[in-house]
């Protein structure tokens, strides 16, 4: 008689089970996520409340446009969005970008990630500039002091120098107007 044949028929079945039980449990959690409403462009953020980073990165080349230098964050409201010309929703959400620098009286800062000075030039060429100073990250140091996941991403720093704000992927027009503009709005009223 082997092992298999002592296994009763009630306990098979329950072994059967299993499988389909784990499934159906893992299945339920995944739908409560997928209509929980859940905003899944806030992804939480270490930095919020914490001083921006301190990293210095160089000018665009052939752009008369300082780099990214902390030090320029002090007094006031800055916007850094993090982009790059191959980047797809990037290119989608640069139209509101260019909006938002026409605008508003805040300072918006460019970190090219990861991007060819040539391809980044010409994308700005093609879609217009709508940033004051743009840094560039080759390596993508950068990124990951600023806890980048991926392109595009911005965060808003105040004019303490602290991280307000962090949005995960491309903006639209109902996230620039019910989530950015109300921090931004905060942030200009703390200003000294």
């Amino acid at each position: 008689m082997s092992a298999a044949d002592e296994i009763s028929p009630r306990r098979r079945r329950l072994i059967l089970l299993m499988p389909l039980a784990a499934f159906l449990a893992l299945s339920a959690v995944f739908l409560v996520q997928l209509f929980s409403g859940r905003d899944t462009s806030v992804v939480p953020s270490a930095l919020i409340g914490q001083p921006a980073p301190q990293t210095e990165l160089p000018p665009l080349e052939g752009l008369p446009l300082p780099g990214v230098d902390p030090a320029d964050f002090a007094g006031k409201v800055t916007l850094v969005n993090v982009w790059g010309s191959w980047c797809v929703p990037c290119r989608q959400e640069h139209p509101l970008l260019m909006e938002l620098a026409g605008e508003s009286d805040i300072r918006l800062v460019g970190l090219n990630y990861k991007d060819q000075p040539e391809n980044a030039r010409r994308f700005l060429g093609e879609l217009g500039n709508p940033f004051d100073a743009i840094g560039v990250d080759r390596t993508g140091r950068g990124a990951i002091e600023w806890g980048v996941y991926g392109v595009p991403e911005t965060f808003l720093v105040g004019p303490d120098g602290r991280i307000r704000y962090k949005h995960v992927g491309p903006f639209t027009p109902e996230s620039l107007r019910e989530d950015l503009m109300p921090q931004i709005e905060q942030a200009l009223s703390e200003r000294s």
